[in-house]
């Protein structure tokens, strides 16, 4: 698995800066969207449901604790987005070299992030203004963003083998996500969630590491670390489910395209 990333280092390079080249290439703004967007949305999303719907208080201000989770999670539904597409925008090449095709996801998942670190420039112009004190245990934001992307990989995996053979997939993952943003504590607190229903958030992985995310940054404490663990566990289980599965089709992913 780690063949990818060291033996074909520069391929995955190259078709990384061409991911990220390709995506604004006639845009006027370019880059800047990257960041507007999750802004605007954060915008959009703060008035509707801080001065509509009026959410309790939350100890920090709305603004900065519903990017604190949009963030990643935009991340990580645009990853999963661009990663299910991957083999089929990449046919020509499929058929034409062999090399190990999971660096077709790789690329993409590597592009969102590389978005995802210049989108985070006005989330610390938030976190300045709002003067959130951060300590030590910023830290372990590190080992929560490595586990978010192990489990982005095995499900994206799972994704871009599916998609080659049924189509339908892509368009049923926009809704499948809309679903599970609402059932993960973005614009919310577990708090607010029906107390019967939260056991959703044990065995949602991205509601573990969002809640993470915020307790981390935000209140400076330390996460959850038996939530922690079992999303570590379950993200590990699908990345190597996730890449059985793909190599296990891979071989006609050619015959497919």
């Amino acid at each position: 698995m780690l063949e990818s990333f060291t033996k074909y280092h520069e391929l995955l390079s190259e078709l990384t800066m061409r991911e990220i080249k390709q995506r604004y290439k006639q845009s006027v703004l370019g880059y800047a969207w990257v960041i507007l967007n999750p802004f605007f949305q954060m915008l959009v999303m703060a008035f509707v449901f801080s001065i509509i719907m009026r959410i309790p208080n939350l100890g920090v201000p709305y603004p900065i604790f519903l990017y604190a989770g949009l963030l990643p999670w935009t991340l990580f539904a645009n990853s999963l987005g661009s990663a299910t597409n991957a083999l089929v925008g990449n046919a020509g090449l499929i058929t034409k070299i062999y090399f190990p095709r999971e660096i077709f996801v790789i690329s993409t998942i590597m592009a969102k992030i590389v978005d995802f670190v210049l989108s985070l420039s006005i989330f610390v112009i938030f976190m300045i203004y709002f003067h959130v004190a951060i300590n030590w245990n910023i830290l372990w934001v590190l080992p929560i963003f490595a586990i978010q992307q192990i489990f982005t990989y095995g499900l994206s995996l799972f994704l871009a083998a599916a998609n080659l053979f049924y189509r339908d997939i892509q368009y049923l993952l926009g809704l499948v996500i809309l679903i599970w943003m609402y059932l993960t504590p973005v614009i919310y607190t577990t708090e607010l969630f029906p107390e019967r229903y939260r056991w959703i958030f044990q065995i949602n992985p991205m509601a573990v590491i969002i809640n993470a995310y915020r307790q981390v940054i935000l209140a400076g404490g330390i996460p959850n670390l038996r939530s922690l663990g079992l999303a570590l566990a379950l993200s590990l289980i699908l990345l190597f489910g996730g890449y059985k599965f793909f190599k296990k089709l891979e071989g006609v992913f050619a015959d497919i395209v």
